[in-house]
């Protein structure tokens, strides 16, 4: 049940497998953003060499915007996870932690962003471009718990290429926009 997200950029397009399998809620709730046209035209917030690329805030629309890195998907909105049920996302727009999976957050790792607290997790997420293993839910050497969902199957080159470009408060000088994401 994996699906592939095409993920085109002003820099270029690159895919990525969803684990849709292992990941069915975590999924579920991309592909209902990603094929509502929600990431269209947001920004690249956050990119830092070696580390990961930040993606999904909807403030972010303004690639200047203060409030990047702040916002997700409307509270109390609903979408359908892999596994048939429905989800109501909470007042935050957070859906439920999914901490079923072992998988590491290695380079090429499409992992879901939160703010370290219960479900508040929503639309941001982040590419690692680096062996980010003490993000890890399972890794107890800190108290990160970012759950992987799914991994970049072509074009990590142009992924990594976002993370090098030249930042100000790790934020793109020269905007790097999603123009769609689309899942099959």
């Amino acid at each position: 049940m994996s699906k592939t997200a095409t993920f085109t950029t002003s820099k270029g397009t690159f895919k990525a497998e969803l684990y849709g399998d292992k990941m069915p809620i975590t999924v579920g709730n991309f592909m209902d953003l990603a094929n509502s046209g929600f990431y269209d035209g947001i920004h690249f917030h956050r990119v830092i060499p070696d580390f990961m690329n930040q993606f999904g805030c909807p403030h972010a629309k303004d690639p200047n915007s203060s409030r990047a890195g702040t916002g997700g998907p409307p509270p109390g909105s609903t979408f359908t996870g892999l596994d048939g049920k429905t989800y109501t996302r909470n007042r935050d727009g957070g859906i439920p932690d999914e901490l079923t999976q072992k998988i590491t957050n290695g380079p090429g790792t499409l992992s879901m962003a939160n703010t370290g607290r219960p479900e508040s997790g929503g639309s941001q997420f982040f590419i690692n471009v680096a062996n980010n293993t003490f993000l890890d839910w399972f890794d107890k050497s800190s108290p990160s718990a970012h759950p992987v969902f799914g991994k970049v199957t072509e074009n990590y080159d142009l992924v990594v290429q976002i993370s090098n470009v030249r930042t100000r408060n790790d934020n793109p000088l020269e905007p790097i926009k999603m123009i769609s994401v689309r899942v099959e």
